[in-house]
């Protein structure tokens, strides 16, 4: 096996570790609660030492944040793959649906909803979820810029054009989960995230000026 096959499983195997972590804590955060539930709770139900469980996640909060670290890059690739014509709007509303499915993923779903409670109940919590979806919100306009550039429409420097509107998309992401959190559970986060998004838009921005 090449040094590159052997750093590839390694990757592999790391990511699977954290995944079998990752959905005994959930599940021990739903059943206990978070405050109560400990590294060394999490550390037995996975048959793992506490400092081994530490090599994969620095806190209980990382538990919960990190999978959103790795939704940036499934969403960047989302919004790159949609059409240059398309309009904006359209094209971040397709670009959510990567949160979507993870919420409506068989044999996660059901892990989701509560998480997502907690997430929002749990001030330390919600506010390492607002900082990545800051975070998020960068990476967006960055590649909102880098579109309009293609298209030979660039954005003037000081245009709020891209970071308003993606401010916006997000704000609606937000009020489509305290939607679908409040809807619970006949409702879904795709029907939620629809409603919301057809609020605000779907006025197309004004034409860039460079």
């Amino acid at each position: 096996m090449s040094e590159k096959q052997q750093a590839g499983l390694r990757a592999r195997t790391r990511r699977a570790v954290r995944r079998e972590i990752a959905q005994a804590a959930e599940a021990l955060f739903v059943e206990r609660g978070f405050e109560a539930t400990t590294i060394d709770d999490i550390a037995a139900a996975v048959g793992m030492s506490q400092r081994s469980v530490h090599r994969y996640f620095a806190s209980k909060e990382e538990i919960v944040l990190g999978k959103f670290d790795l939704v940036v890059d499934d969403m960047l690739a989302a919004l790159r793959d949609r059409p240059a014509a398309e309009p904006i709007w359209t094209s971040l509303h397709r670009t959510f649906d990567v949160m979507v499915a993870l919420a409506e993923a068989p044999g996660h779903a059901e892990l989701v909803e509560p998480i997502h409670r907690i997430v929002f109940r749990t001030p330390a919590l919600l506010a390492g979820y607002l900082q990545r979806l800051q975070q998020m919100q960068d990476a967006v306009v960055s590649e909102l810029r880098a579109r309009a550039e293609a298209a030979g429409t660039p954005y003037a420097d000081d245009d709020p054009t891209p970071r308003a509107v993606t401010a916006a998309a997000f704000g609606c992401l937000i009020a489509a989960q305290h939607s679908w959190l409040a809807s619970a559970p006949k409702g879904s986060l795709a029907s939620a995230l629809g409603r919301a998004m057809a609020t605000v838009g779907p006025r197309e921005p004004e034409a860039h000026h460079s």
